[in-house]
């Protein structure tokens, strides 16, 4: 698995220009593709796929996503196509039957960076 970040962009401003720097990253797996932002999450959340899930799990050290795995990332789509951003981990919890301790140990990094990633969400902007 290669990750390529690339890409500065620059930005002029009404009144000076204005250099900001955007890490864009190439997740590249197999034959396959997949742009990301700067922290890992998927450009474009509708190219999603069992298949994208199972690269990202194994980038975050998953060897393989069990029932339990796809359980959560199942509740997590589910809100997320409903509502347009990720559930609280407590909704993740009461509609998985899982503890949040039970939830670290499937996504080490986390309900937000570790299942919302495999998930296919976009970066959540607070917690999850």
């Amino acid at each position: 698995m290669e990750v390529l970040r690339t890409k500065l962009f620059f930005v002029a401003h009404t009144f000076f220009p204005t250099l900001v720097a955007v890490w864009n990253a190439l997740i590249k797996f197999n034959m396959a593709q997949y742009e990301v932002d700067g922290d890992g999450f998927l450009k474009d959340p509708d190219i999603w796929s069992k298949t994208v899930a199972e690269t990202f799990a194994q980038e975050d050290g998953i060897r393989e996503l069990t029932e339990d795995h796809w359980k959560v990332i199942d509740v997590i789509r589910e809100h997320y196509l409903e509502n347009g951003n990720a559930p609280m981990v407590r909704k993740i919890c009461k509609s998985t039957g899982l503890k949040l301790k039970e939830i670290y140990d499937l996504f080490p990094l986390g309900p937000a960076r570790g299942a919302c990633r495999v998930a296919g969400l976009p970066k959540p902007d607070g917690c999850v």
